[in-house]
C-alpha cells in the first residue's frame, strides 16, 4: 500500500511549491485512493475552509476528502465570521493555527493567500486565487494520466482566457513534461512571470506554446480544455469578453482538427454555447465529470502529504 510522503514545502500556494517527484507521487497516491488501494487515518485533524469566493466542487471535494481521511472540516464563512468585518489576516491566521491543522483558502489576491501562509504555523493550501488554481491542475493531470497512462508525447491545448487555470496548467505541465499550448485572444495571455518560470522548468522549451490562433493550437492535440471566459469578479466584463472571445469556443470544427481520440476537459461551471458547445460537452470524448470527481482524490492525496 502506497504511503504519503511528507512534502518539502509546508504550504501549497502554487504548483511551483512541489517538485516533479512530488507531483508524480501525489498523482500516484490519488490513483490509489480512488481505487481504494490506500487508506490513511488523520486522527481527527481539522481542515479550516476560508472561502471569499463561491464554490461547489472545491468546497465539497475538500470536505469529503477530509472526511474520508478521518478528519473534520470547519467552514469559516467570511459573512458569518470576523473575517468579513475586516479582522487583519495576521490575527485570523495566528488564531486559526491554534484550532486547525491545515487551512484551504479560496480568495482573490495571491498576496492575501501568502499573508495567511506567512502568519500561519499550519499548512496553507491555495483553493483558488486570481493567479493560480493548483488543486484543479492536479485533478486535471490525474484525469489525463488515467486516460493515457503516462504523459509521453501528449499535447494539452487550453482554449480561452489565460486565467488562473491556464497559469496552473502551464506550471504543472512543466513539472510533468507535458506539451501545453494556450490559445487565447491577444491581450488575454497567461501571466508573463509564470510563463517565464515554466520555461525555466521545461527541459524542452518547445513544449510550451502561447498563441492567438485556436485552429493551429488544436492540431493533433490529445486533450482539449476550456474554462469560462469571465471568472468570478469579472462579471462586468462579460459582454465585452463574449465579443473578444468569438472563435475561441470548443466546437466540432476545432475537435475535428485534434487527435481522433482526444478527450475534452472543463473545470466547471460551464456556459454551453459560449466557451464550449453542448454537443461537445456531452460527447463520448468528454471526461469532464471524471475530472470533477478527481478533485476529491487529488485533494485526499495532497492533504495526506501535507499532514504526513
Amino acid at each position: 500500500m502506497l504511503k504519503p510522503n511528507k512534502l518539502a514545502n509546508k504550504n501549497f500556494l502554487s504548483s511551483l511549491d512541489i517538485s516533479t517527484e512530488e507531483a508524480f507521487h501525489i498523482l500516484e497516491l490519488a490513483k490509489n485512493f480512488k481505487n481504494k488501494k490506500s487508506s490513511i487515518n488523520l486522527n481527527d485533524k481539522v481542515l479550516g475552509l476560508i472561502f471569499d469566493k463561491s464554490s461547489t466542487r472545491t468546497r465539497v471535494s475538500f470536505q469529503v476528502a477530509m472526511s474520508r481521511l478521518g478528519g473534520t472540516t470547519v467552514d469559516l464563512n467570511p459573512v458569518t465570521s470576523q473575517i468579513g468585518r475586516g479582522e487583519p489576516i495576521r490575527d485570523t491566521a495566528r488564531v486559526l493555527s491554534r484550532y486547525c491543522d491545515v487551512l484551504a483558502i479560496r480568495t482573490f489576491k495571491q498576496t492575501d493567500l501568502e499573508e495567511y501562509a506567512k502568519w500561519s504555523s499550519k499548512p496553507v493550501i491555495n483553493a483558488l486565487t486570481d493567479l493560480e488554481h493548483p488543486c484543479q491542475a492536479l485533478a486535471d493531470f490525474l484525469t489525463i494520466r488515467e486516460e493515457f497512462l503516462d504523459f509521453k508525447n501528449l499535447v494539452l491545448t487550453f482554449i480561452g482566457d489565460g486565467n488562473n487555470v491556464a497559469n496552473s496548467l502551464i506550471l504543472c505541465g512543466a513539472l510533468l513534461g507535458v506539451e501545453v499550448r494556450i490559445a487565447c485572444p491577444k491581450g488575454y495571455e497567461p501571466n508573463s512571470v509564470l510563463i517565464k518560470k515554466a520555461y525555466e522548468i521545461y527541459k524542452n522549451k518547445n513544449l510550451l506554446k502561447i498563441t492567438n490562433d485556436p485552429h493551429s493550437a488544436v492540431l493533433g492535440a490529445n486533450v482539449l480544455y476550456t474554462d469560462v471566459w469571465s471568472s468570478m469578479g469579472e462579471e462586468n466584463q462579460k459582454d465585452e469578453k463574449e465579443k473578444v472571445f468569438n472563435g475561441f469556443s470548443i466546437n466540432s470544427d476545432l475537435v475535428s482538427k485534434a487527435d481522433k481520440d482526444a478527450i475534452i476537459l472543463h473545470c466547471l461551471p460551464a456556459y454551453r454555447s459560449k466557451e464550449i458547445t453542448d454537443e461537445i460537452f456531452e460527447s463520448k470524448n468528454s471526461r469532464i465529470f471524471n475530472q470533477a470527481e478527481n478533485r476529491l482524490h487529488a485533494q485526499q492525496a495532497l492533504l495526506s502529504c501535507l499532514l504526513a
